[in-house]
C-alpha cells in the first residue's frame, strides 16, 4: 500500500521516516518528496509498504503523531483522477485575457498605423 505522509519537520531524513514505519512492518520504499532548485524538503513524502493490514496499523497508529514537534498526517495515498492535473496547461493563453500581446488598442485609443483601413483622423 501507498502511503502519504504530510506535514513532515524540514529535517526528517528518509531513513527516519523509514524507522518510524518499520515499527509496524516491513519497508519497501520511503521518498521525501524536495523542491527541484533548492533540494530542500516539501514537507511531505511517501512510503510504500506491502502489507495492507501493516501498512493501515501504521496509518492508524501514526497519523496525528508528534514527529519532532510537528503533528503529522498520514493517510492511504490514492492517485489523482485522470483529468486532474496540477502542473502547467499547454492549452490555456493565460494573462488574463483572450488574444494576450499588446494589438493597436493599447491604451484604449488608437495610435494609428496598425491598421491598413486607418487613415489618421
Amino acid at each position: 500500500m501507498n502511503i502519504f505522509v504530510g506535514s513532515l519537520p524540514w529535517s526528517i531524513e528518509e531513513a527516519d521516516l523509514r524507522a518510524s514505519f518499520e515499527a509496524y512492518g516491513a519497508v519497501d520504499s520511503v521518498k521525501i518528496i524536495s523542491d527541484k532548485m533548492t533540494g530542500r524538503s516539501k514537507g511531505f513524502g511517501f512510503v510504500e509498504m506491502p502489507n495492507d493490514d501493516e501498512a493501515q496499523n501504521a496509518i492508524n497508529e501514526l497519523n496525528g503523531a508528534n514527529v519532532s514537534g510537528r503533528t503529522i498526517v498520514v493517510n492511504k495515498s490514492e492517485p489523482r483522477p485522470e483529468g486532474e492535473r496540477r502542473s502547467f496547461d499547454r492549452n490555456r493563453t493565460g494573462g488574463g485575457r483572450s488574444g494576450g500581446g499588446y494589438g493597436n488598442d493599447r491604451g484604449g485609443f488608437n495610435r494609428g498605423g496598425g491598421n491598413r483601413n486607418d487613415r489618421g483622423y
